[in-house]
Parts: C-alpha cells; structure tokens; sequence
C-alpha cells in the first residue's frame, strides 16, 4: 500500500478513535454502495452523524477541510440520503469534518460539527 493510502487510513482509525472517545457510537466505517461512499456513519445523542475524515501529513498546502469542496460535499450527501433510505433511518443528520494532520501518532486532530448543510438540488 502507498504511504499516502497508509496515513489515509491511520488518520481514519485515529479519527474514529477521537469520535468514540468523545461518546459517539461508530455504525459504519468506510460504507459503501454502487458508487457511493462514506467515511464514517454514527450516532451522536439522537442524531445521525455523516463525517468526512480529511488526513494530511502537513498543512503547508492549506487546511485539510479546504478538500471538502462543493462537489465533494454534494456526493457525501447523495450518499447520506441512499444510506438513510437504505437502513430506513428516521433521525435528523448532521454533517462533520474530522481533520486529522501529521505523519504519525500522535496526530493532531481537529473536529469541526455541522461543517455544512445540505445544498438545495
């Protein structure tokens, strides 16, 4: 595996460590359907939280959430929407952005709640 898809994927259990800590209940890690994916699906009180994990090894080229853009944030939401109609959930959703910066543990980690609403299609 490429160093770059190791750090992706230590900042993602780092990020899902920092969550549960923090009293969330992790439903699905890197969810998956057809085109489709989420990083990572929980709950949080009586909401459903969609987080979209961002790793950097540094932030010499700009903040890891500048990543999240506008089309990036329309797929996580199409993609929110088939996960809540596939398990038949009934719960407000929440948007999240977990950046996670640095080369190894420990990593610096930032969460941002509600980073950003759905857009109106």
């Amino acid at each position: 595996m490429a160093r770059h898809n190791e750090l992706g994927k230590e900042g993602e259990d780092a990020a899902a460590a920092y969550l549960e800590k923090s009293g969330y209940l992790i439903r699905h890690r890197n969810w998956r359907h057809r085109y489709f994916e989420l990083d990572i699906v929980a709950t949080h009180g009586d909401e459903l939280v969609v987080i979209e994990v961002k790793t950097r090894s540094s932030t010499d080229f700009g903040n890891p959430e500048e990543a999240v853009t506008p089309m990036k944030i329309r797929r996580t939401v199409r993609a929110a929407d088939t996960y809540i109609k596939f398990f038949g959930i009934d719960m407000s959703v929440r948007f999240d952005i977990v950046t996670v910066v640095g080369t190894s543990a420990p990593f610096t980690i930032e969460h941002i709640p509600d980073a950003f609403r759905p857009p109106m299609f």
